[in-house]
């Protein structure tokens, strides 16, 4: 006699009739359509005033973090903003001559750059006479004549008489 096929072994089920299939752990499934058993909530702890507190300090901290930085980026003068515009106006008063002051000039005739240098220096090429904002010609006594112009508007012009 020979065993009996694997599947003659398992109970018979009427036609139409499916095995619902087990969930985890072995427990049966809920049927289709069933709502599921939700797990107990556990209790949201009470908000204690010493979190409150913690909470306020942290970010009270962290603006103020941010605020002196902001503050120590535009008037410090050793870096920041403040660095950059002394830099920048220290720039312009060395490349930039107001009447009265000598300079050397170098470069070519249409990039032209101007240093202010002391008077009674051997540097002193040309001292300047006028500068013009609004595009005006200098007068036939000044030797050398710079226009720059500008993004925005007509430049300027400076007029220099020989040292």
């Amino acid at each position: 006699m020979s065993a009996p096929p694997p599947y003659q072994n398992q109970p018979q089920q009427p036609y139409g009739y499916q095995q619902q299939p087990q969930a985890p752990y072995g427990q049966p499934q809920q049927p289709y359509g069933q709502p599921q058993p939700q797990p107990p909530r556990r209790p949201q702890p009470q908000s204690s005033p010493l979190r409150g507190l913690i909470t306020a300090v942290i970010l009270l901290a962290l603006f103020g973090g941010v605020g002196y930085y902001v503050y120590d980026y535009n008037t410090n003068p050793n870096g920041g903003k403040a660095k950059e515009e002394a830099d920048r106006k220290a720039y312009d008063r060395k490349h930039t001559p107001q009447v009265g002051d000598c300079v050397k000039i170098t470069g070519p005739k249409d990039d032209s750059q101007m240093t202010v240098v002391a008077c009674d220096s051997s540097d002193a090429q040309y001292k300047t006479g006028e500068t013009h904002v609004d595009g005006k010609a200098c007068g036939p006594e000044y030797t050398t004549v710079i226009h720059q112009r500008r993004r925005l508007g007509l430049g300027t012009t400076w007029c220099f008489t020989k040292v």
